[in-house]
C-alpha cells in the first residue's frame, strides 16, 4: 500500500528557519535507511505558505489567496511517499524518525488511494 506521510508546519518552518547541519545529516541518513528499505517513492520539504497560493472553487468560478497563511494544524512542512505493507509499517518507520522540526510537531501518515480503489466490482 501506498501512503503519504505529512509534515505538519511549526512557527519555526512558516517563518522560514532553515533545519540545522545536524537535523539535515539525520534526516538524511534516515531518508537512506527508507531508501535501502525500498520504502520511499517521493518526498520533500516545502517552502513555508508565503511563497504559496489558495484557490477556491465555488461553481464555475475560482477565487486566488495568495500566502502566507495563518498558521494552523493544517499546513505542511513536508512530505514523503512510502511504500508500505500496511499501516504498522509504516508507524514503525515513522516512529523511527528523528524529530523534523527542533520543536514540538505532528507527522500524520495517510493510505494514497489506489486505482483499483475506483473499480465498480459490481458490474457484469
Amino acid at each position: 500500500m501506498r501512503v503519504i506521510v505529512l509534515v505538519r508546519s511549526t512557527k519555526d518552518s512558516e517563518a522560514g528557519v532553515m533545519p540545522s547541519a545536524e537535523l539535515l545529516a539525520s534526516m538524511g541518513a534516515y531518508n537512506e535507511a527508507l531508501a535501502e528499505a525500498g520504502i520511499i517513492r517521493d518526498g520533500g520539504g516545502l517552502r513555508p505558505t508565503s511563497y504559496g497560493a489558495r484557490v477556491r472553487f465555488d461553481g464555475g468560478s475560482r477565487t486566488v489567496l495568495k500566502g502566507p497563511f495563518e498558521l494552523t494544524s493544517d499546513l505542511v512542512a513536508g512530505y514523503w511517499i512510502w511504500e508500505v505493507e500496511d499501516m504498522d509499517e509504516a508507524i514503525n518507520w515513522l516512529r523511527r524518525c528523528p524529530n523534523p522540526h527542533p520543536e514540538t510537531c505532528k507527522v500524520e501518515i495517510r493510505p494514497l488511494f489506489e486505482p483499483e480503489d475506483f473499480i465498480d466490482t459490481d458490474q457484469t
